[in-house]
């Protein structure tokens, strides 16, 4: 599963699953292109990436944003010169609560991030891929994009509507050399799970029970998931929803 010679977008990449991935990338021979809001964290994995020896830069962008996407991916080709594998992995959760006491603008929030943020993504990628007749994707949906998530509808809407927008470029592109996948993680302890987990403790303990393997994943454990799917090894593999959920999802 090397990626010499490769280039990589990761957003979202500055904590979580997005560092430990394009961290993985790195150590496999890509050279990375780091995108996240926050330029702290941002900077931080660049800066993780070449002390290892890796080559990587830093690009703030909000994926919400159709301008900042387009020159996102812009300057990724302009620093390498094409762009082979991105990881779209910039998200948001939200507060818990159900349906019905749920607020628009709550809703507009999340879909704006992790709905919208993906398919803006996903256009500008696909253009330049189109352009160089190659190229893979990865979308982070959420076992929530395949089932039901109690108190969460919009995040909930929002990974479905990953799944479905992986499945449709998926179909249109995969005659043009262009494979789109989406990883499907349970929860993972990441830096956003563990402040949900302090403000409410049963919930670790909740999603430790209700899991056949009675823990909670590692973002090393989605990286490696990620990595497959951005490798040639997964070259006849396009349209899947790749689950990391300890057998959630199995029962």
């Amino acid at each position: 599963m090397q990626l010499d010679g490769k280039i990589a977008l990761v957003t979202g990449g500055g904590s979580g699953i997005g560092r430990e991935t394009a961290v993985l990338f790195a150590n496999h021979g890509a050279k990375v292109a780091v995108a996240d809001l926050n330029p702290v964290g941002g900077q931080e994995t660049v800066q993780m990436i070449r002390y290892a020896g890796g080559t990587a830069v830093f690009s703030q962008t909000d994926v919400s944003q159709a301008a900042q996407v387009e020159n996102m991916v812009n300057g990724v080709v302009a620093e390498y010169g094409r762009l082979d594998i991105a990881f779209n992995n910039a998200g948001i959760d939200g507060i818990p609560v159900r349906t019905a006491d749920s607020s628009e603008d709550e809703y507009d929030r999340i879909m704006a991030v992790n709905a919208k943020g993906v398919w803006l993504c996903l256009k500008y990628e696909i253009q330049q891929m189109l352009l160089q007749k190659s190229g893979t994707i990865i979308n982070t949906a959420s076992v929530a994009g395949l089932i039901g998530a109690h108190s969460m509808s919009a995040y909930a809407a929002s990974k479905h509507a990953v799944v479905g927008l992986t499945k449709t470029a998926a179909v249109e592109y995969a005659g043009k050399g262009i494979r789109v996948n989406a990883v499907c993680p349970a929860i993972i302890r990441t830096a956003m799970v563990e402040r949900a987990f302090a403000h409410l403790p049963q919930l670790e303990q909740g999603a430790i029970q209700n899991n056949p393997s009675h823990r909670i994943g590692d973002p090393r454990e989605v990286a490696e998931a990620v990595l497959w799917l951005a490798s040639d090894a997964s070259s006849f593999t396009t349209g899947a929803t790749l689950t990391v959920d300890g057998g959630l999802t199995a029962q």
